[in-house]
């Protein structure tokens, strides 16, 4: 039995159950929207509200959509609700989709890292109901890192994009509610801002010590543990390197048609990462990178959590196989109409420039402290 109530369990004959009742009503929510009973976020609020309109982040509203791909809006049968995209078009809803609306609601379940884009939905349509003089509310979900990892960098204004929005680390140690407060007052969107907090967590509870049910958040995130390699993997999509979509476990598997899986494992297991091992692999992806191809590679195994560093693993393996291959690595993979390339937008740095901005990440560090609302 789960001892942590997320927002939208503890919502229920809570006092913010008033911020709802009699009131025309948006939500901005996906497959994740569910109380820890399995009850969707949209029945919830249907019962305390007029919830008039859904809004669908990237993946779309039943996390089927895989990366990137646009998704439509809708009238979704099952709901019996329009569903507006902020994937495809539009990255936040216009003035005139919610121009009906008294409060728009977010209850999304995030995985804590920086590319991830439900953060950059909630935050724009923040900055759209604060036009629109309507309340925002976030009903507050665990950091599924926990709460105490703040690791990597600082992203800087000149590379924002949809993968990489804010002025936050890679990690960034805080709820989406905690977040929220951090955007409110340090970017000076000013909103009319409710959180509705968790309940029974603590920071240093991993998502498994929360008894809360694993709902994946986007197709390529099957557990907890690829959350947490994501944190450094991810910066894989930035190469020729298939990051393991088309298999079984993305995010986990990293290779290459042109790489010796069993060489390159010995090589990184002599460099002795903490918490981290790797096995050599053999797969051919189902789709995206080297569809139908033979590859070898590595699978990331994490043996103790607290101790592994997946970013500085993967920094660490990137170099080894630019050393072992160094005419077929590429990390010159373009992104979308910027003059920068993919792999910068990621990691908010080009990647032949090492980063050294230890300081900021401290600065960052105070800032956050002040929006912390759990312990």
């Amino acid at each position: 039995m789960s001892i942590v109530q997320n927002g939208i369990d503890y919502l229920k004959g809570s006092p913010f159950e008033e911020n709802l009742k009699g009131k025309k009503v948006g939500l901005i929510t996906n497959v994740t929207g569910l109380t820890k009973e399995f009850d969707s976020s949209v029945s919830v609020l249907d019962e305390l509200c007029d919830l008039t309109i859904l809004f669908a982040p990237e993946h779309g509203i039943r996390g089927e959509a895989q990366a990137g791909e646009d998704v439509a809006s809708y009238f979704d049968p099952y709901f019996s609700k329009k569903v507006i995209s902020l994937y495809g078009d539009k990255r936040a809803p216009s003035l005139e989709d919610i121009k009906e609306l008294d409060v728009l609601v977010y209850d999304i379940q995030d995985i804590g890292s920086r590319y991830y884009t439900y953060i950059y939905t909630m935050y724009l349509s923040m900055k759209v109901a604060k036009e629109a003089d309507i309340q925002f509310i976030v009903l507050d979900r665990v950091d599924v890192l926990g709460g105490n990892h703040v690791f990597g960098h600082l992203m800087p204004e000149a590379y924002f994009s949809f993968v990489g929005m804010l002025p936050i680390p890679n990690v960034y140690g805080m709820t989406v509610g905690e977040l929220a407060y951090f955007c409110n007052e340090e970017l000076a969107v000013q909103a009319d801002l409710v959180v509705v907090p968790i309940k029974g967590w603590k920071r240093g509870m991993t998502f498994e010590e929360t008894g809360l049910p694993w709902v994946m958040p986007s197709p390529n995130i099957p557990t907890p543990e690829t959350a947490w390699l994501y944190t450094g993997t991810c910066l894989i999509e930035g190469t020729n390197l298939s990051e393991g979509r088309g298999t079984t476990k993305p995010f986990e598997i990293i290779g290459a048609p042109f790489i010796n899986g069993t060489k390159l494992a010995e090589n990184l297991n002599e460099l002795s990462l903490s918490g981290i091992k790797f096995r050599p692999v053999f797969f051919t992806p189902t789709f995206s990178k080297h569809q139908g191809e033979a590859c070898e590679g590595v699978q990331c195994h994490v043996f103790d959590k607290e101790k592994s560093e997946p970013l500085d693993a993967v920094y660490k393996l990137l170099r080894m196989i630019q050393e072992m291959y160094p005419d077929q690595l590429e990390v010159k993979i373009p992104f979308e109409t910027s003059p920068h390339l993919f792999f910068t937008h990621l990691a908010g740095h080009p990647y032949e420039v090492s980063m050294d901005d230890e300081e900021l990440v401290i600065e960052f560090k105070e800032k956050r402290s002040k929006y912390l609302l759990y312990k």
